[in-house]
């Protein structure tokens, strides 16, 4: 090997040290940077007539697509479980945990405790006043829970529009690093911190909403929603908020957009498609994913469950049983229902028994026709009570074969045997007064001191949003003689109502819902007021629970995620520095061969 050759050798490893002095303090500079990924210097061999040297071909950026892909879905599923876990976590804490002073389930136990003890003392001041301050903390504590979670809503509403307004942003700054990766003169550096910053935008968008990112060998990346709608990929799709401003627990949301109350979050795709991404369903994780999912179904289902609580409340004490009167018409049994007092939103039961099977209906006064089986089994029917009598009985009698309806008047509805047995009939009312209806009186009211019948006819129906509005019956606070005075006039010494509103709270059933065909997903209540409530509780104090615990999973994912990056991803100082040992001693060997070279020809040409 001549001398040319071997200081040709020595400075292309003296070249190639140099890169790789380069690369390694750049490393080491960057150990500590977030999303950094480590870089090594690619060294080939150069053949040529008369020798074999080293030179740099570029530098490799740690990098492994499915490892990051990974991580990308990981970021989303946890953003969606920790905004989750976060709301609920603060709404434990306004409901309280069960028992606790001021929890749902120890308001009504005071409630039952003082109704005691005025069946026990109906002439005590002391104790009515005691139970009308329980009814009234009661309903202050169903209004303050209602206003919290009105409150959270908010609050998601306003933050979905931050994380629009910041993730259109960092869509914008996606597409601009896509435009500079595309620059044929950027150099190896700048182009590994280009792809740093892209995966960390990637990142950053994952934790907005769930997406796949596509990584395309030039060092641009395409992305999409989980769905397979395309956020980046050629042109950029926009989102936008369209806010609804205040919300209250009538404010939901609907398919119909004409009908929706909330706001509306949209995407525009580059062609200029524009559509809703809630009603579309394409939201399946991100932080915007998890809000959507709070304000629009978690928080209202608990709202809904207030609800169910205040009107339970409401009808427990105002309601009025009026059983039917036993008949006898050409040797079939039955019973003349007296329908006049039934309101929109009331009711009448009946059972009868069919083939030795024991069958309960529920006949609702609404303008909505409706047919289906709660979730006790019990079938419900709408039915509107304002027809004409005959007309309404022919129209029950039709769904009931071995049963026969018919009408002898206005406000009564007549039910025989006709193969099948009627065991028992009622209608129930609602009480519109403190007295002189019998036994039920309106101590819960709507707003404007007007009484809650559950009527389903208006829009919204009137439960919804009741919790936020319930009351204590204003003639009731300015006297509390009318918790035992049923009639006008009428002896303190009576405790008949108060007896019966203990039963009402015992042993009146409620089923929450409605049809659950149509509220799929959604915890069913099923009993008593008591066991309604303990039902909430006890439902809320669980989903909270699983929400924390599916958060801290997530959680611990993703750290095993990240550690692994950290492993094929990040700087080991120890190791760049050993290997810059390496370096430093094989340029001073390249650079000790390129002296001997030089003196050897300095020695040649004196000699010459």
């Amino acid at each position: 090997m001549g001398l040319t050759t071997s200081l040709n050798n020595a400075v292309s490893g003296l070249r190639t040290n140099q890169d790789a002095l380069s690369i390694i303090s750049r490393n080491i500079a960057n150990s500590g940077t977030p999303g950094y990924h480590r870089q090594s210097l690619n060294v080939v061999d150069h053949n040529s007539q008369n020798s074999t040297y080293a030179r740099t071909a570029g530098a490799t950026r740690a990098f492994n697509q499915s490892l990051q892909s990974y991580y990308t879905r990981q970021v989303a599923d946890t953003a969606y479980s920790g905004i989750q876990a976060n709301y609920l976590d603060r709404l434990q804490g306004v409901l309280g945990k069960p028992g606790s002073a001021g929890s749902l389930d120890t308001l009504f136990s005071g409630i039952q405790n003082a109704m005691q003890a005025v069946a026990t003392s109906p002439d005590d001041y002391v104790a009515r006043s005691q139970a009308v301050a329980q009814a009234q903390t009661m309903a202050e504590t169903l209004n303050r829970l209602s206003s919290n979670i009105q409150g959270m809503r908010q609050e998601a509403e306003g933050q979905i529009a931050s994380n629009v307004h910041n993730l259109n942003g960092m869509l914008n700054s996606i597409v601009e690093v896509n435009k500079r990766m595309l620059d044929l003169g950027v150099g190896d550096s700048s182009r590994a911190a280009l792809m740093d910053q892209r995966d960390r935008l990637v990142s950053s968008v994952a934790e907005m909403i769930d997406v796949r990112a596509d990584y395309r060998a030039d060092g641009t990346v395409a992305l999409m929603t989980r769905s397979g709608v395309g956020l980046i990929d050629g042109g950029l799709s926009t989102f936008s908020f369209e806010s609804a401003g205040a919300l209250s627990p009538n404010s939901t949301f609907d398919p119909d957009p004409t009908k929706t109350k909330v706001g509306k979050l949209m995407l525009t795709t580059p062609s200029g498609l524009t559509f809703d991404l809630v009603a579309q369903g394409v939201l399946q994780g991100g932080e915007l994913g998890g809000l959507v999912n709070l304000r629009d179904k978690t928080l209202v289902e608990a709202q809904d469950q207030l609800d169910e609580i205040a009107a339970g409340l409401a009808q427990a004490f105002s309601t009025i049983q009026n059983p039917g009167t036993p008949v006898t018409v050409g040797g079939a049994p039955g019973f003349d229902i007296d329908i006049s007092q039934v309101q929109p939103g009331n009711d009448v039961l009946f059972t009868y028994s069919e083939g030795g099977v024991d069958r309960r209906v529920r006949l609702v006064n609404s303008s909505e026709p409706t047919d289906y089986f709660d979730a006790s089994g019990q079938r419900v029917i709408g039915v509107d009570f304002s027809a004409d009598p005959a007309t309404l009985a022919a129209e029950i009698d039709a769904k009931f074969p071995q049963l026969a309806f018919s009408s002898t008047g206005a406000g009564n509805l007549r039910v025989l045997n006709n193969g099948a047995e009627v065991k028992s009939a009622v209608a129930r009312s609602t009480s519109t007064g403190s007295q002189g209806a019998g036994l039920g009186f309106n101590l819960f009211v709507d707003q404007g001191n007007a009484a809650f019948t559950n009527n389903l006819n208006g829009d919204p129906p009137q439960r919804e949003g009741f919790a936020a509005r319930i009351s204590v019956n204003r003639e009731v606070l300015a006297d509390n003689r009318l918790m035992v005075q049923f009639e006008a006039g009428g002896t303190l010494g009576d405790a008949d109502r108060a007896n019966y509103i203990i039963d009402q709270l015992n042993s009146m059933s409620f089923t929450s819902g409605g049809d659950p065909a149509a509220n799929a997903g959604k915890f069913q209540l099923n009993g008593n007021l008591g066991e309604v409530i303990s039902q909430v509780v006890g439902f809320q104090g669980s989903s909270i629970n699983a929400a924390l615990t599916k958060r801290d999973d997530r959680q611990l994912t993703l750290d095993t995620i990240v550690d692994q990056m950290e492993t094929e991803y990040g700087v080991n100082v120890d190791e760049e520095m050993s290997r810059l040992m390496e370096i430093q001693n094989a340029y001073a060997a390249n650079a000790r061969v390129v002296s001997v070279v030089k003196e050897l020809l300095d020695s040649l040409f004196a000699a010459t």
